[in-house]
């Protein structure tokens, strides 16, 4: 993912709600027997803490949760940043914290010269997909309980995605790179996946079966002569399948330029449109509710001396048109699950954690 020196995390927080607008985006504002004005409570608690580096979050119909940690690439004593040591972390209901998988690939990218380890994962029954390094790991979770020895990602069914995606012609990633990040199952119940390096959205139609479905083209950068070069790549961070078109974050690269960062609509032909602009270093999207999706912003600036810049992150409401601040002060939050239109796990990067998020 070119972002120099980035790799996501959150919480410490302050709650920024527009009364008027939450309270009739949910439930209305009166309370049914005297038309008193209920106002709604946003509440949001760390579930668990201690995460070495949590990017992708998943739950299960047990309430567990799951969640990765991204590894290392700190150089070891024979200077090999290889270390293959991301896991996949499962987290009970009441906050117990058990090895699921372990020994996923982790490295240093050589373009972006980034840690490129455990991203994200996609639960698909009782398979768990798992984005990791240049890998796409499928791991039969169906049996798996709190307390099992974990599943070692050596042993697993896995596809070298970089050596196919770096490959695919695209004016997208002159580069030839790859950082497969974010995924989701789109049109057929195929996996789609969000490509941060070569900046794309690729197909997968089966077993080491890939092509590009869309491309996200790089954007004049403003900061330019004085930051950067004349452009900045998309970097596509997640996509959000509603049954007809995906939506698409965009973080951008270096050097992250503020209100510059876009959600793209793709079609089920895959023709790229700005479905929304405006925002800066977005990293996740989920459904949310009938009328807004809800986006997580990963930090509010950059700064090439201190880097991102802590407890900025906020979650968005977003419909196309306008937007909506639910919480701000987060900590690099770096992916949303969510349960129900008004409860969402959040994991956070900076601060090595799993947030809920509640608002009723």
């Amino acid at each position: 993912m070119k972002t120099s020196k980035m790799y996501f995390g959150a919480p410490k927080l302050i709650a920024l709600i527009s009364f008027t607008f939450l309270c009739f985006l949910f439930y209305g504002c009166n309370n049914d027997d005297d038309n008193t004005p209920v106002i709604p409570k946003l509440e949001i608690k760390t579930v668990a803490s201690g995460l070495k580096g949590p990017m992708g979050i998943e739950i299960d119909s047990q309430g567990n949760i799951w969640v990765t940690e991204s590894g290392t690439n700190i150089p070891d004593a024979d200077n090999n940043t290889h270390n293959n040591n991301g896991k996949v972390i499962l987290i009970t209901p009441d906050g117990q914290k058990h090895d699921a998988i372990i020994n996923l690939e982790s490295y240093t990218n050589a373009h972006s010269g980034e840690l490129q380890g455990t991203s994200h994962i996609l639960r698909d029954g009782g398979i768990l997909n798992v984005l990791s390094g240049n890998h796409l790991y499928r791991a039969d979770i169906s049996n798996f309980k709190p307390g099992d020895t974990p599943l070692d990602a050596r042993n697993l069914p896995s596809e070298d995605i970089f050596s196919v995606i770096s490959k695919l012609p695209a004016a997208s990633n002159p580069d030839h790179d790859s950082h497969p990040y974010n995924l989701t199952k789109g049109p057929g119940g195929d996996l789609y996946i969000a490509d941060a390096g070569a900046n794309l959205i690729v197909h997968r139609k089966g077993v080491n079966d890939y092509s590009i479905f869309a491309e996200i083209p790089a954007l004049p950068n403003p900061l330019f002569p004085g930051m950067g070069g004349p452009t900045v790549q998309s970097v596509p961070t997640s996509l959000y399948y509603d049954g007809e078109a995906f939506l698409v974050t965009s973080l951008t690269g270096f050097p992250f330029p503020k209100d510059e960062a876009s959600i793209y609509k793709i079609s089920s032909s895959g023709a790229v449109s700005v479905y929304q602009k405006g925002f800066t270093m977005l990293v996740d999207i989920v459904k949310g509710n009938n009328t807004n999706h809800l986006v997580a912003q990963y930090a509010a600036s950059f700064n090439p001396a201190s880097g991102f810049a802590p407890n900025t992150g906020s979650l968005v409401w977003v419909n196309g048109a306008s937007t909506m601040v639910l919480a701000e002060g987060l900590n690099q939050p770096a992916s949303i699950k969510q349960v129900d239109d008004h409860t969402w796990y959040v994991a956070s990067l900076g601060d090595g954690a799993v947030l809920k998020v509640t608002y009723q």
